[in-house]
């Protein structure tokens, strides 16, 4: 049984920065207010600082094509006695959100357009940007735990925030604060990373070998019928790094590690071809790692996958390694959540009998960057055999030692 269906829409990433334009957005947004522009005051500005906080947005990486998340904090001071409609903030910020961009460069673009377009005292931008990481092929036998994310935080500002040291920008991260998010100018000046995608230091190119020059020349076209130049030094090596994320899903190296472990398997519980089902109790291993692709919109889901099966006590259970194996040679390829669910859950049955039931949570970034972007979803996939499948005790004692995320288990 699978709860909720992760089957997706056939469209792609979007782009649609590339058709909007600020101008529209801004125009026909800006309120007259009456404020205090020649007198003393913050910046004479008319109401002071506004900020609008932890915007959810994502974006795309110019370095390899990926959508990377941002939480987005804008604020502004007003002048010559006008406002604007505060949902404008958001909208122009997603206008080059959906755009090929780096992280800075995003933050410079938000900030420049708002000032040019609402005229105010200043504004100020942080971004809080994530960058899956990429999974490292050579150590996925070694090491399950490859998740991670690489961060960065960037800043901009424009009119009294140009000035880093001024008064105004330790109002705004003091505003911040009351929310949670703790950031201080030490932290904004030096978390950037000279080089933040992680697709230029991914070792995965070195195990994968150089791109197909076919594939690499689609993605060319593909930024060209963006409207991006393709010889802009930021998108030069691009298309290639694109491809050789693709090709880490069907790495053949796979295949024979896991085919090397199961065959050594000699699996005790099968006599003569019959089952012992004798003195059984059940198994579990939990917090499985996997990466995979999304066959509908080539881009990325991980998360964990939880295995129980039901094991004779004086058999040793199957090895955490073998499982991973297991998981790592379904999730490595072109997927549906659904899919890898009911895969590991029948190879695991095929080693031990039949009595199996695999649980995948797993976050979608075709779903939150794409499409109805439901930021903070999550989808659970069940797969259930043999007794699992008759025994609601069974799966409810199984059920109840996954971890909850939010506890801090693992």
């Amino acid at each position: 049984m699978t709860l909720p269906s992760t089957h997706c829409g056939k469209s792609f990433i979007n782009f649609s920065g590339y058709k909007q334009r600020v101008k529209e957005i801004v125009q026909g947004a800006l309120f007259p207010e009456v404020g205090l522009d020649d007198a003393v005051g913050q910046a004479g500005g008319a109401g002071g600082l506004v900020i609008v906080r932890d915007l959810d947005l994502f974006s795309y990486c110019e370095s390899c094509l990926l959508p990377f998340q941002v939480k987005c904090q804008i604020g502004y001071v007003p002048s010559g006695q006008r406002v604007v409609g505060l949902s404008k903030l958001s909208r122009v910020a997603d206008v080059f959100a959906k755009r090929l961009q780096d992280p800075q460069r995003l933050a410079d673009e938000i900030c420049s357009a708002l000032h040019h377009g609402v005229m105010p005292a200043g504004v100020a931008v942080v971004l809080q940007c994530l960058h899956i990481q990429f999974p490292n092929i050579e150590s996925l036998f070694l090491d399950s735990n490859h998740q991670g994310w690489v961060k960065a935080v960037v800043h901009s500002g424009s009119g009294v925030f140009e000035n880093e040291l001024a008064d105004v920008w330790g109002d705004f991260l003091s505003l911040l604060k009351f929310r949670g998010i703790n950031l201080d100018k030490t932290q904004m000046k030096d978390s950037v990373q000279q080089c933040w995608c992680p697709s230029r230091y991914s070792s995965s190119a070195k195990v994968i070998g150089p791109p197909n020059r076919g594939m690499v020349t689609a993605v060319t076209s593909i930024l060209s019928s963006l409207g991006e130049d393709p010889l802009r030094k930021e998108l030069v090596g691009t298309p290639s790094r694109f491809v050789k994320w693709l090709m880490n899903f069907q790495s053949p190296n796979l295949e024979m590690k896991l085919n090397g472990v199961a065959c050594g398997r000699m699996d005790p519980l099968k006599q003569n071809g019959e089952v012992s089902h004798n003195k059984q109790q059940i198994y579990t291993e939990l917090c499985l790692s996997f990466w995979s692709q999304c066959e509908h919109h080539l881009l990325p889901f991980y998360g964990v996958v939880h295995i129980g099966y039901y094991c004779a006590e004086e058999t040793t259970p199957l090895s955490k390694s073998l499982l991973q194996s297991i998981v790592h040679f379904y999730g490595f390829k072109l997927q549906v959540q659904e899919r890898l669910t009911r895969q590991i859950a029948e190879t695991v049955s095929s080693l031990l009998g039949g009595d199996v039931m695999v649980v995948v949570e797993a976050n979608h970034t075709c779903m939150i960057s794409r499409g109805i972007e439901k930021f903070g979803s999550s989808t659970a996939t069940i797969a259930v055999l043999g007794r699992f499948s008759t025994d609601p005790a069974a799966r409810a004692m199984f059920l109840k030692n996954i971890p909850n995320p939010a506890s801090g288990g693992s």
